[in-house]
């Protein structure tokens, strides 16, 4: 039986893409290390010169507005903060360790940093297969062309449907 403070998997699913960087965001950190959310932040203010703009920075209120959107749905009057959250890439979170010193903080640290690694070697492991596949294409000729295609269309990701796009419903003339 794992040790686990928290599944992995919960940690997963708080890691987002955001301005084409694997983030997390500070009200999830906060409720992972099991503190409020303006401690976390008013932490993070006092030591702010730790934080340049590669570890963390500030969503607009544009990201913000369409990221609860795309992930909560309704917004309900009052609800969220009024603040737009801290978003902490994995060197971030990894520097947020110095300063929660908390047991559970740094037990939450390690499995988040582990599950970040877990994140990173999947990707690369994906691209070594897809490297590899390439160059048994450039090895063997033509007759194995379609089994390629096939192999590399079972490899493609699934594409994800944008959950802020509506879709339509009911009869479409024409189709």
């Amino acid at each position: 039986m794992s040790k686990e403070l928290i599944p992995q998997e919960i940690i997963e699913r708080n890691i987002f893409m955001l301005r084409g960087k694997k983030v997390m965001l500070d009200q999830d950190l906060a409720r992972l290390y099991g503190v409020q959310t303006k401690v976390l932040n008013r932490a993070v203010k006092r030591n702010v010169k730790r934080f340049p703009e590669d570890f963390m920075f500030v969503m607009t209120r544009r990201e913000y507005s369409e990221f609860l959107r795309c992930q909560i749905g309704t917004l309900e009057q009052g609800r969220y903060s009024k603040y737009c959250p801290f978003a902490f890439t994995e060197n971030g979170v990894a520097m947020l360790s110095g300063l929660l010193n908390s047991q559970r903080a740094v037990a939450v640290n390690i499995q988040i940093m582990r599950t970040f690694t877990k994140i990173r070697e999947f990707f690369r492991t994906h691209s070594d297969l897809k490297k590899k596949i390439e160059a048994l294409e450039n090895k063997y000729d033509a007759q194995f062309k379609s089994v390629f295609d096939a192999i590399r269309m079972l490899m493609e990701p699934p594409a994800v449907p944008d959950p802020c796009q509506k879709k339509t419903i009911g009869f479409k003339p024409g189709k």
